[in-house]
């Protein structure tokens, strides 16, 4: 067994919903990464001290309990898991995997056992259901009752809101009342804050742009407090993810930006992000509510009792030590006014987009913070309503599409190299690097991209207005009308102009009848489709080619593997065979290969058999038989076609080619497009034909 085992596909539950993520067993940690937020939980192997296998409702669960009081459940493993599992605990940790049954009776009635931030209510020793105690918002007692009201989950389709408990009463206990040991026991886990003791610092009238206005903000040792003129929040570190410290576009002012999961309500509106807008002038000089060795003890270094500097500056430090996350900053991205964001719009609010080192973040209404993780791919869009902007379009892996417009063109070389450099997919790709660099990809002229269907478009315009133009516009006069132009725009396509030698005389009869008949429509070639590959026919009478060395093992193997996974699908057949495959040994794979080689030897023996017998070539004789028999229908009739020109064109000197074709041997339209029909006959006939020798063709 390797260093490491992994799972994929793993869920947790957070306040009531399943978000699912990546589960790592390694000697030293165990890691699991949320998809969704990107949080990642570390659990240091020596704190565990328990490990449960319980069947839960989306498989088979793992509840992982520590020496620090927090309680892990994993779910989606599947029944085989847990022999490598209970392997690999056994092997690294020294830990026993327990199996403990769930109870599915259904009973109302039964125990609750406080075990540290978990609620259980058990039945017969069994647990029915736990309630992790971090999701209770609220307790409120009544007469042998105790409610319990949860946080709300705006990710969930539906929420548990609130849970009601019936405590009888108990003959023995007189002194105490047993509704309120209970409703002692749930607050004294439960996420409820309350404001005891003194603040480490105070920071004063802070601009918050979301949520809006100016606010106090407190800092105690386990929340935040915002005190503001018409609300106040209280903010647990724990609900923090992460920080971001970003510079404002004019170079004067600074964001500070604290991302919360779950969110601060107020009323029906949730905010994900709390926002802070601080000026780069603003000084100030803090003093901690701690002495100096409670200082040092706690925060180790991180802070100073007396500390002065920029606003900014003091308050992300603060944070930085309280809640114990990096900050993160904008990395090498630099704009094309040499800022590190770049301006744009978001649901018809303007604001900036800052391009990180692992994500996209936009500021400031409303927040959107996008890692790469997340993003599935990435466009590049013409604006909507103007050519001198572009849109940047973020398409998420969960089908969430999100749209930044408005941006500057020339913003778009660095967007894009910054894009590629990260390895996103880009939808348009290839349009883009051929025109990367292009300062004109925006200009409002349509001769940036070359468009065939709508130059051919122009072009038939064109030649209608020629055509119809004495008949539309009334105020030319017939002098305008130039015989000679009007010969070239309907010249055919072997013509060489023939009305650039044409005798006057010749020229007169031309003129009228051109103006009797209408100008005609230049004809458009079509463009010849590619002739498709004629399929091979399979022989089937010939030997079967041999099978790879994986296929004669994986044939000889299919049933060991279906016996030791029972209900294994096809696809999960193939699966198990390729891992297997790769760890066979060297020596097992050198004795298939052998096989492979005597099964293509053999094949090669019988395949020359089957040739000496004459397998193989009855097609092909079919085919050439054919070919020559059509040959023959066409060399008989281009010896008639040629037969009847002979007796058309006595008195004809020589066979003239189309490329040399003048205009002086017609003067009327019908005698030139009679003899153009006959020509293409000829010509036909020709092609089709093959001629006995080169004087015979000369003399026709």
């Amino acid at each position: 067994m390797g260093d490491t085992l992994e799972f994929n596909e793993i869920y947790q539950e957070v306040k009531g919903s399943w978000n699912d993520g990546r589960l790592r067993f390694s000697k030293q940690t165990l890691v699991y990464k949320n998809s969704k937020t990107g949080k990642v939980d570390s659990i240091p192997v020596h704190e565990l001290t328990q490990a449960q296998w319980r069947r839960v409702c989306l498989g088979h669960g793992l509840k992982l309990s520590t020496s620090t009081g927090h309680i892990y459940k994993y779910d989606g493993f599947k029944d085989t898991d847990i022999e490598k599992i209970s392997e690999y605990f056994k092997a690294n940790y020294k830990l026993e995997l327990t199996e403990k049954d769930m109870c599915v009776k259904g009973w109302n009635w039964g125990t609750a056992k406080f075990s540290e931030p978990l609620l259980s209510f058990e039945v017969n020793d069994s647990p029915a259901f736990e309630i992790p105690l971090s999701s209770v918002s609220q307790c409120a007692t009544g007469k042998n009752e105790v409610t319990l009201e949860f946080h709300q989950n705006d990710d969930t389709e539906v929420s548990l809101m609130e849970v009601r408990f019936y405590v009888p009463p108990t003959p023995g206990d007189e002194g105490s009342d047993p509704v309120e040991a209970f409703a002692q026991n749930v607050l004294s886990k439960a996420d409820v804050i309350q404001a005891t003791g003194d603040a480490v610092c105070i920071f004063r009238e802070l601009q918050c742009l979301t949520p809006r206005g100016r606010y106090d903000i407190r800092i105690y040792p386990t929340f935040l407090h915002l005190h503001g003129k018409t609300f106040d929040y209280k903010i647990p570190y724990t609900t923090v993810l992460r920080l971001f410290l970003l510079p404002h576009k004019d170079q004067r002012q600074m964001f500070f930006v604290i991302s919360l999961d779950p969110p601060i309500k107020q009323g029906q509106t949730r905010y994900h992000f709390l926002i802070l807008l601080f000026s780069k002038e603003e000084d100030i000089n803090l003093t901690l509510n701690m002495n100096e060795e409670e200082v040092e003890r706690r925060f180790e270094g991180k802070l100073n009792k007396n500390m002065s500097g920029s606003l900014y500056e003091m308050v992300s430090r603060v944070m930085k030590a309280l809640v114990n996350r990096k900050i993160t900053v904008p990395g090498n991205f630099q704009g094309h006014s040499g800022a590190q964001c770049i301006t744009c719009s978001y649901k018809a609010s303007s604001g900036l987009l800052y391009p990180l080192e692992r994500g996209f973040i936009y500021v400031h209404k409303p927040p959107v913070h996008l890692r790469f993780e997340e993003i599935a791919c990435v466009n590049f869009a013409r604006g909507t309503t103007t050519t001198r902007s572009f849109d940047f379009e973020i398409e998420t892996k969960q089908g969430n599409q999100y749209t930044f417009s408005s941006i500057e063109r020339e913003e778009y070389g660095k967007l894009f190299d910054f894009v590629n450099a990260k390895k996103l997919s880009i939808k348009n790709r290839g349009f883009k690097e051929g025109i990367k660099g292009n300062d004109n990809m925006y200009s409002d002229s349509d001769d940036d991209q070359h468009d065939a269907y709508l130059e051919r478009m122009k072009e038939e315009g064109k030649i209608r207005e020629e055509a119809n133009g004495s008949d539309i516009s009334e105020g030319e006069s017939d002098e305008s009308f130039n015989p000679g132009e009007e010969d070239d725009d309907i010249a055919e396509e072997y013509d060489s102009k023939a009305s650039a030698s044409e005798s006057s005389g010749d020229e007169g009869d031309s003129d009228r009848d051109r103006k009797k008949k209408p100008a005609k429509k230049a004809k458009l070639v079509k463009e010849r489709k590619p002739r498709k590959k004629v399929k091979k026919v399979k022989d089937i009478n010939a030997p079967k080619r041999p099978m790879s060395a994986y296929m004669l093992w994986l044939n000889s193997s299919r049933d060991r593997i279906k016996s030791e996974n029972p209900g294994i699908s096809v696809t999960e057949i193939s699966k198990k065979a390729g891992e297997m495959w790769k760890q066979l040994s060297k020596e097992k794979k050198e004795e298939w290969d052998g096989k492979a080689e005597e099964a293509k030897k053999e094949y090669e023996r019988k395949m020359r058999e089957y040739r000496e017998s004459g397998g193989g070539s009855s097609g092909t004789s079919k085919r050439e038989r054919k070919r020559k028999g059509k040959n023959e229908e066409k060399r008989k009739k281009s010896g008639g076609g040629r037969e009847k020109e002979k007796e058309r064109t006595t008195g004809n000197d020589s066979f003239k080619s189309r490329e040399f074709i003048s205009s002086e041997e017609s003067s009327s339209e019908s005698e030139r497009g009679k003899r153009r029909k006959r020509k293409k006959s000829v010509d036909e006939e020709d092609v089709a034909s093959t001629p006995p020798s080169s004087e015979e063709s000369g003399s026709d």
